[in-house]
């Protein structure tokens, strides 16, 4: 019984982050070294250039899409979506192994940063409600109990 409830709390605590990884910030900190010389060049009121890096930045650090037991949390630029297990009819992958989550009503969600590799992961923390298309996660669930390897 106590085993039970561990296992359930362990599944509730999984949780899955996706999104752009924080190296892009580089590219963009060579985008505003580079804008630096044009901003403050001779010709006035260039600085407006900075907000180019600026919105690239918010865009890098914002977007994402998190995965938990409850269901998915679709982070944009401007906005956040939450997508509970229960209202997804599946997963949709585009031509370019995008993936987007598909509503009961047919309309679909594009997941940011979310690739065709990360759907195992996703498997695992929806405990099966999403099925891995790859088969890769098949043996997690059928996990054998403790095995003793001492050789007796």
């Amino acid at each position: 019984m106590a085993e039970e409830k561990q296992s359930e709390q362990a599944n509730e605590d999984r949780k899955a982050v996706f999104k752009i990884p924080n190296t892009a910030l580089l590219a963009i900190a060579f985008l505003v070294v580079c804008v630096t010389p044009v901003a403050f060049g001779d010709v006035p009121y260039l600085q407006w250039l900075y907000l180019f890096p600026i919105a690239l930045a918010v865009f890098v650090i914002r977007t994402r899409t998190t995965a938990t037991a409850k269901g998915l949390e679709v982070r944009t630029m401007f906005g956040r979506k939450d997508l509970p297990w229960t209202s997804l009819k599946g997963l949709a992958i585009t031509d370019k192994a995008k993936v987007q989550a598909v509503l009961k009503d047919e309309t679909k969600v594009a997941l940011p940063a979310v690739r065709t590799r990360h759907l195992p992961v996703i498997s695992l923390v929806s405990a099966g409600r999403m099925a891995d298309p790859s088969g890769l996660t098949d043996n997690v669930a059928e996990a054998p109990e403790k095995r003793d390897d001492s050789g007796e």
